[in-house]
This record gives structure tokens, sequence and C-alpha cells, in this order.
């Protein structure tokens, strides 16, 4: 008896603060913002009339675009599956491994595994803003076509939070499909508007942080992981301002990933070395090849000596062990020994022999002295992270571009993800209501029977639902197999 008191009171105590509590989901709905809600959907009927007409247009383009999408996703993934020929990431239009949770949508994120924790605020807090925003437009649009609103909450489902609106059933199947278009579009279309306001942003933040903040001059570091090889005295620290990696400017962040791109897909530059100076501070060492081919002719396994290999006159190869740093230091880069002919010096361009796919780097930042660094140049651009903006104060944080940055980020990808995939005609999503409303509108005349329409309704959302679930498949698959 006791027990089914407590029960009682504490289902009494959940519904009196609009709580539901499920395994794996809990929801939270309040009636507290509804005059909000109403201030908004009356707020310029014509504007609003406006707005959403055109959020209708761009929910019926969705849709069809969506479809689109996806197909060649799919047949990209097809593709590539059969002829097992690895694709840059970037390069696929849209790797859809999606969880569709109510209307929220979370794209190829497994936070720890492929999501770095440190990211993890900005995810969550992305699809979180992407939901609001996204039921919003549902709630406003409700109201301006004279729905009534119930209510607005917030979910979370397992650790993925996302948010809803409660509208009043009846009211909404009285209304006639054009205005439910404007409602079932309103989400997808306010979260394109936010992915385009944060692209805004993004692209205007050099402006909008001018007067704090400089670009143009360098990449600053902001970090530099423990495990770094351009971690120690002579790597790089935070505050340091990259200028210059072998002869690449560097003025940007985009610029660093750019040259290290070229570095890595180019040969290794040589280094011009005068004849008295190559005889000075070489000296010898036995010469043995390494499994993958390479000349080494260091043995001493020293830190500062790198093997280098020159053409002399005879264009016969040689091979010298020397100090890598005095080498290096004032010497221009070259391809041939013809680039350092000057003065009637006798010069050679000596080139490091490294393994595959290793360099050796001149990196730039002064007023401290080069760093040199030798290892695969990804290496370095995935443990040292960077930004473009230089503070012009010495109390301004060197962070906060890089956290505004990161953040729009997420809103472009994650909203932009929201509206794309509720687009699609498939069960239980806003593609399933739009298509509906949108065949109620267009085929009415044409297809008089109402379970005809319904018909072709559930054949296309069965054929959506179908195409979206082997996007989600294949794209789990291709994650997990790598």
């Amino acid at each position: 008896q006791s027990s089914n008191s407590l029960k009682a009171s504490y289902e009494d105590w959940l519904l009196t603060y609009g709580l539901s509590v499920s395994p794996f989901h809990m929801r939270w709905q309040t009636a507290l913002f509804n005059r909000q809600f109403y201030n908004w959907g009356r707020w310029r009927p014509r504007f609003l009339y406006l707005w959403f007409s055109i959020g209708m247009v761009f929910g019926i383009v969705a849709m069809f675009g969506s479809v689109i999408l996806l197909g060649k996703t799919l047949m990209q993934t097809l593709t590539q599956m059969l002829t097992e020929a690895p694709k840059a990431q970037n390069d696929r239009m849209l790797q859809v491994v999606v969880s569709v949770l109510s209307s929220g949508l979370y794209l190829r994120v497994v936070p720890g595994v492929n999501l770095p924790v440190s990211q993890l605020t900005y995810f969550f807090s992305a699809i979180l803003i992407s939901g609001v925003i996204h039921e919003v437009g549902h709630g406003v649009a409700a109201i301006r076509e004279q729905v009534r609103f119930n209510g607005f909450g917030i979910f979370i489902f397992i650790v993925y939070p996302g948010a809803f609106v409660d509208l009043f059933t009846t009211h909404l199947q009285l209304i006639s499909p054009v205005q439910q278009l404007r409602i079932f579009c309103a989400g997808v279309w306010h979260n394109f508007v936010l992915g385009v306001a944060s692209f805004m942003v993004l692209f205007l933040l050099p402006a909008i942080l001018f007067p704090f903040y400089y670009t143009g001059v360098g990449a600053l570091v902001t970090e530099v992981a423990e495990d770094s090889p351009a971690n120690g005295p002579r790597g790089l620290f935070v505050g340091d301002l990259v200028t210059n990696l072998q002869d690449c400017p560097v003025y940007s962040v985009e610029d660093w990933n750019s040259c290290l791109g070229d570095i890595s897909e180019k040969s290794q530059v040589g280094y011009c070395v005068s004849a008295a100076t190559l005889q000075q501070l070489s000296f010898p060492a036995r010469v043995y090849r390494r499994l993958d081919g390479t000349v080494e002719c260091c043995s001493n396994n020293s830190l500062t000596d790198i093997c280098f290999s020159y053409s002399n006159n005879l264009n016969s190869h040689l091979y010298a062990c020397l100090p890598a740093r005095k080498v290096i230091e004032a010497s221009k880069v070259c391809q041939t020994n013809m680039d350092c002919q000057k003065d009637f010096v006798p010069s050679f361009c000596v080139t490091p022999s490294l393994e595959n796919q290793t360099r050796l780097i001149r990196v730039k930042h002064p007023p401290h002295i080069d760093m040199l660094y030798v290892g695969h140049p990804m290496h370095l651009q995935y443990t040292v992270s960077l930004s473009s903006f230089v503070p012009r104060q010495n109390f301004l944080s060197i962070d906060l571009p890089v956290v505004i940055e990161t953040f729009c980020k997420y809103l472009i990808s994650l909203s932009g993800a929201l509206a794309v995939i509720n687009a699609v005609p498939c069960f239980a999503l806003d593609g399933q209501w739009i298509l509906n409303s949108f065949l109620e509108a267009t085929l009415s005349s044409l297809i008089v029977e109402k379970q005809n329409r319904e018909l072709v309704g559930f054949l296309i959302l069965l054929a959506g639902s179908a195409l979206l679930a082997a996007n989600v498949a294949l794209g789990l698959w291709m994650v997990t197999a790598r």
C-alpha cells in the first residue's frame, strides 16, 4: 500500500512540473513560454505571412532536394564500397549516419569515439539550439495560422538533447493544406536560416572582431598537444605566431593547412650548402638502405644529425650525415644544384634522406629560433591548434575567436543537417507531413478519392524511409569498418 502511494505521489509530482521519465528518454513540457510564443505569432502578420510562405516554398524544394541528395550519397557510398577506393571525407556530399530522434538529427557522431571530448560542449549546444529554433518555427507558424499552442518542451534521448512543441491536432486538421504546409515547413526553414546566419557570422568574424583582434599576420598557436612532435624546448608554444612553413608564407590557419598539404604531397625540398661548408660539417658514416628503399647514413641515432643526399657534377648520388640546424639555418630552399649557383661559389642542393611520407619542415615563428620538425606533416596539423586572430591587447583571450568559429561551424553543420534530414519524405519526420499536405494541395483535383491520395503518399513515404534507412545502415557500416 505504501509503495503504491509513493508511486502515485511521484507521478503527481512529475505531472505537476511537466516531467516525463521513461527508459532512455526524459522530457519536460511547460506553458511558461506560451505568452511569448503568442506574441511572436501575432507580430506583424503580413511579414509573418510572407516569411512562412517563403519557408513553405523552401520546404517543398528541400523535400525533393533531400531525396536527390540522399540518392547521390547512397550511390557514392555503394561505389566506394565496391571499388574499395578510399575517398576523402570532405569529398562526400553527405555520408548520412544518423539517428533520427523525434525531431532531432545527430550526424555521424559518437561522443568520445569519433568526436573529441573537448568538442562535446559545442556539439550538444549546437544540437539543442538547432532543435529549439526548429520548434520555434513550428510554434510561431501555428499561432500565425490560428492553431492552438499548448506548450513547449525539451527532451533528452539517451544523451542527445532536443525540443518539441505541443499543438492542438484538431485545429491542424481543420485548416487548409497550404496553411498546414506553412506550419510543417517552418522547422526546416528556420534551420536553414540559422545555418545561413551562422555562416554570415563566420564569414564576417574578422570584421566583427576587428576592434579587438587583427588578422592576416600569421597563425597564432593556441594549444600544443603533450604528445605532439612540436612540443619541447625548441618547439612551439602557446602565443607563438607562425609566419612560414619552409618557403610557404602563413597568414592564417587556412594557409597553415594549405602549406602542410602541399608539403605532404610534394617531394622533400633541399637546401643550398656551399662545398666548403659541406666538407667542414660532414663526417664519414656507414650508408645502408631502409626497408622502404630510402637511404640512412647517420648510424649514431643522433637527435641533431640527419642524413642528406646530393649530386656532384658527375651526377653521382652522394650522402653525408650533417647537423640539421647548421645546414638549414640561413639556407635557401632548392630542388637542384642549379638553384644554388650564386656569386661563383660552388654549392650543392642537399636533400634530407628520410623515410617515405616523412618530411623535414622548417617552421618560422619569430622572434624565436626556427623549429625543425621531422615527421609526417599531418601529425603536425593534428597536434597543433591555431587561430587566425591575434589579440590587440594582452588581456584579450586568444581562445575567444576559436570558440566562436568552432561553434558557428557546428551550428552550420548540425542545423543544416537537421533541415536536410527532416525534409526527407520519411515516416515520423517533418517530411511525412510536408508530403501529405503537398499531395492534398496539388492532387485533390487529379485524384479525387482521398484514400488513393493517401496510398500514393504512403508509397512515397515507404520509398523515402527505405532510402534514409539504407544511408543510415551503410554509413554506420563505413564508420565502424574503419
